[in-house]
């Protein structure tokens, strides 16, 4: 029953990263082609693509921060199963908002290499997919407390 926790553990970390990878990914290969672009046409390429390429990582870090919580709260007694739960669904719920963090990045590497414009506007569309990791974390140690 005690390993049931540890699969959570894992899966906390694991699910996140793969969400991860797979929003790297997608946001990686639309800043390469808008650089591409900007080159073809003799612009200057936007070096903050960058961050757009990057930003899905971040969601790694929650899946490791939920991984810690899973650990202190099967430490202080919680239910395995709980901690499986958690460990899945959560680090689902992280890794889907990276993946789809990486799609709405790509989109934003893409309309910032053909009008040069929108950077803050994009910004902000990532952080709003960036939230969804932020709550999921923040209520999954709610529901473990």
């Amino acid at each position: 029953m005690e390993n049931l926790a540890y699969l959570g553990m894992a899966c906390a970390l694991c699910l996140s990263a793969l969400g991860s990878g797979l929003g790297v990914n997608c946001a990686g290969q639309s800043a390469v082609g808008g650089w591409k672009k900007c080159y073809a046409a003799g612009k200057p390429a936007p070096f903050i693509m960058v961050a757009f390429a990057g930003a899905p990582l971040t969601q790694t870090i929650y899946g490791f921060l939920l991984m810690n919580f899973i650990r202190s709260a099967f430490s202080g007694g919680a239910s395995p199963v709980l901690c499986l739960g958690a460990g899945v669904l959560g680090g689902l719920s992280i890794g889907f908002s990276a993946w789809w963090q990486g799609k709405i990045a790509a989109g934003a590497s893409d309309a910032l290499s053909e009008t040069g414009k929108g950077t803050a506007n994009y910004f902000i569309v990532i952080g709003i997919a960036e939230t969804v990791a932020l709550f999921t974390l923040v209520f999954c140690l709610l529901l473990l407390g």
